[in-house]
């Protein structure tokens, strides 16, 4: 008996082990030996911001061409090319690689040339053209020994191909690193306006906690209007009341009493603080401008997400449209790993290890790795520690642990990773205590629209789309949410509140009426 259990469990052991997968789509060695080595040219090319340097090489490093530069212009490329078939006919190469070193964006001009021109162009990271370069010249860093360590690497596999990125996630790519960059921005900003608004009006900040100073539509305008406490006191509540009136602004009664309170005990400004006001005016519409930019685009990436599965994301409780977006515009489409541990590893987050004899340990997360998509789901998971139950949960008992503070992130990355693989891949809401109770996509996309003041056409265009990315088996579930939705908005007395009734009820009878039946009558 026990040798029958010992055989199933082999058994089921190799059933479960995982298949082995070829290492990343660098290799050359089999086309290689179908040609043979001299007939197999490899082109390494150099790349900076105006110009581009290449040579031709056979596969044992022997130098066919010397340096040529090319200019990043279409004539150039052309003088190029041709320059390039006439070695190859003249060295009868069987098969020729161009292997470009990336280099920003600058590489991208050399790459299409040769690619439109038919050569399988491939991508060396300057990382690996760095590490051959040194093997051979490690004191002499020049051009030409660039170009060599280019061509070390793609004879050992560190050329790659790149797999193409269609317009749908390279659009949201593009707009979700203009949004976080803009949102950087803005956050320098804020702390400008904060630090010129404490030698105006010192600790008028500090009246409202966290976030309610910026979300506040009162702070702004006083602090734009007075350049010392000495000018709110003189004004008084029924001042500033009137005031506020006047330019059209809501406010609680409370809150002018409160500002009102600190006048009294603030103590005296900066003796520049007329000049910081004016310094703090210019702040402020520079950060209106943002914002204004920021809401709109969101709108956009919105639009671009809809159209992609990663938009399921969105029924775990902590993830909205801007967190499933930048994970999605950095992870690109799920087809392109062949599991989680693909894009945990590509992003990064797993520790550096130093192992010699008896000596092994493990340190902080690898330097080399895809930092914006790490960052992403780092993003992800700050989110997830915050606003999802299971997650918070989670963070307090670690926290009783004491385990730090980065490795939660790291940690909630990961399942995180496993989570969205599986419901990205499979289209469908995978059952997990994290989503236990899953949130309604389209109502959350309705609030974000509604939020940022999104026109009817955007709105209409979002949800339709996004009707198309839930999985049947959710549809009615989402359909009677969108309904009770509707019905609120039907009876709502304004014009505008009633149109956006009657888009939800488009949405729901073009888009899930065909699958969400009512229950046949016996």
């Amino acid at each position: 008996m026990s040798k029958s259990l010992s055989v199933r469990s082999r058994s089921s052991r190799r059933r479960s082990a995982p298949r082995a997968l070829p290492r990343p789509n660098g290799v050359i060695e089999a086309r290689v030996q179908t040609v043979g080595p001299e007939r197999f040219g490899i082109v390494a090319v150099d790349c900076a911001k105006r110009s581009s340097k290449w040579r031709l090489y056979d596969f044992y490093g022997k130098e066919l061409t010397p340096v040529a530069t090319v200019e990043h212009t279409a004539p150039a490329f052309r003088q190029a090319i041709d320059a390039l078939r006439a070695a190859v006919a003249k060295h009868r190469l069987a098969q020729v690689l161009i292997a470009v070193e990336r280099t920003s964006n600058y590489h991208l001009f050399a790459q299409r040339a040769f690619r439109d021109a038919g050569y399988e162009t491939r991508i060396v990271h300057p990382f690996a053209s760095k590490q051959f370069r040194q093997i051979e010249d490690p004191d002499q860093k020049t051009d030409e020994k660039d170009l060599g360590g280019i061509q070390r690497a793609t004879v050992v596999g560190f050329g790659l191909l790149e797999l193409p990125l269609d317009e749908t996630y390279a659009t949201l790519r593009a707009l979700v690193r203009h949004r976080r960059d803009l949102v950087r921005k803005t956050s320098v900003v804020l702390n400008q306006i904060r630090e010129h608004l404490q030698g105006t009006l010192p600790g008028f900040a500090d009246l409202f906690e966290g976030s309610r100073f910026w979300n506040s539509p009162v702070t702004m305008p006083l602090a734009r209007r007075f350049a010392s406490p000495e000018a709110v006191r003189q004004l008084g509540a029924d001042g500033i009341a009137k005031l506020l009136n006047e330019e059209g602004v809501r406010f609680q009664q409370r809150t002018i009493d409160k500002i009102v309170g600190w006048s009294h005990q603030a103590t005296t400004p900066y003796a520049d603080a007329v000049v910081r006001q004016r310094i703090l005016a210019d702040l402020d519409d520079d950060r209106i401008a943002k914002k204004t930019v920021i809401s709109r685009l969101e709108l956009e990436i919105a639009a671009h997400l809809v159209r992609t599965p990663y938009l399921l994301l969105m029924a775990i409780p902590g993830i909205n449209v801007v967190s499933a977006a930048e994970f999605a515009g950095e992870a690109g489409p799920i087809t392109d790993y062949a599991n989680p541990n693909r894009l945990t590893g590509r992003a990064g987050l797993f520790p550096t290890r130093y192992q010699s004899d008896e000596v092994d340990r493990t340190g902080h997360l690898v330097r080399s790795a895809n930092r914006r998509l790490r960052s992403a789901l780092l993003f992800v998971a700050d989110n997830l520690l915050t606003s999802n139950n299971f997650f918070r949960a989670q963070g307090a008992v670690w926290k009783v642990q004491k385990i730090p503070a980065g490795i939660q992130r790291v940690r909630v990355a990961k399942r995180f990773t496993r989570l969205a693989y599986l419901m990205v891949a499979a289209r469908k809401i995978v059952p997990h205590p994290c989503c236990r109770d899953p949130h309604y996509i389209l109502e959350k996309l309705l609030d974000f629209h509604l939020m940022r003041g999104a026109a009817p056409d955007q709105l209409r265009a979002a949800l339709a789309r996004a009707a198309e990315q839930i999985p049947g088996e959710m549809r009615a579930r989402e359909a009677d949410a969108l309904r009770s939705s509707a019905r609120k908005f039907e009876k709502a007395r304004t014009s505008q509140a009633q149109t956006l009734g009657s888009i939800l009820k488009e949405v729901l009878a073009d888009r899930l009426s065909l699958t969400v039946q009512s229950p046949a009558e016996v």
